[in-house]
């Protein structure tokens, strides 16, 4: 197996999973603590968000870390190179298929 295909298919795994860009994306803009994602994701449910983060942080992609204010999440380097990418596939998006 290529390079090529073992890194598409780590990348396609969280692409199919349901709200993990956003909550990636959420964490990526600053809502580290778990209502601030909640909140900050239209739509998305408490247990939604709870299986989401367990598997990122499963996948080592987020860390929770106790602070005075609570548990707070935070990108780790795999975390923030997937924000990285799935940034990329938004700007790809904007300029190739949201033209008039």
């Amino acid at each position: 197996m290529s390079k090529f295909t073992t890194g598409f298919e780590i990348i396609h795994e969280f692409i199919g999973l349901k709200w993990v860009p956003e909550i990636i994306e959420s964490i990526g803009n600053g809502n580290k603590r778990y209502t601030d994602i909640l909140n900050s994701i239209p739509y998305l449910s408490h247990t939604e968000l709870q299986r989401k983060l367990k598997i990122l942080q499963e996948k080592n992609a987020i860390s929770r870390k106790e602070s005075d204010n609570g548990p707070e999440y935070q990108l780790e380097p795999f975390g923030k190179d997937l924000l990285h990418i799935f940034n990329h596939f938004s700007e790809l998006g904007e300029k190739y298929l949201m033209t008039s």
